[in-house]
């Protein structure tokens, strides 16, 4: 933790195009003192770190926060099978990871002759494209037969139930919003 505080404040120092004279002389704190800051050999006050973010023109909160996470590439040898409480079939996460996404896609796979979870509605909407076998997608009542290379796309608000007719698994490629993971 101290060495990203350190870390934090040389790079702050260098963006903001200051010497450790700079630094000294807008904080008081002495630039040996600093320069042993930012090598990490001596450890901070918080009241010295109040002074540094002030003249950086930050809040003391900046040296604490953790650095966003941007996964935007999901390998194949990083995917896990999963399953959800209350439902048979296996789910397979294929969404990146960063802060502010919208879109949720995975890859379900629904076991030979079971419904997938019980009818439903929630906010967002789904699109479906099968890649293996057939699914029955129950929509408002109305049902519809979608099969490998076939898509369906829907405002998830309406009741929905999906159904596995077949003795194989259906392996369905589907996205929707909103998040679940």
């Amino acid at each position: 933790m101290m060495n990203e505080i350190s870390d934090k404040i040389k790079n702050l120092r260098k963006l903001k195009n200051m010497t450790l004279k700079d630094l000294s002389e807008k904080t008081g704190l002495s630039v040996s003192f600093l320069s042993q800051v930012e090598n990490g050999a001596s450890s901070l006050a918080i009241t010295s770190l109040k002074k540094i973010a002030d003249a950086f023109d930050v809040t003391i909160n900046y040296f604490f926060e953790v650095p966003q996470v941007h996964n935007y590439l999901v390998k194949e040898e990083e995917k896990e099978v999963f399953k959800i409480e209350g439902s048979n079939s296996k789910f397979i996460r294929l969404s990146g990871d960063f802060p502010n996404r919208k879109l949720e896609a995975m890859i379900t796979i629904i076991p030979p002759e079971q419904k997938h979870g019980s009818k439903f509605s929630h906010p967002g909407e789904e699109f479906v494209y099968v890649l293996e076998g057939i699914v029955i997608i129950e929509i408002d009542g109305k049902e519809y037969l979608v099969k490998a290379g076939d898509s369906i796309h829907y405002p998830s608000t309406c009741n929905h139930l999906w159904t596995n007719p077949l003795k194989q698994e259906a392996k369905l490629l589907t996205v929707m919003t909103p998040l679940i993971f």
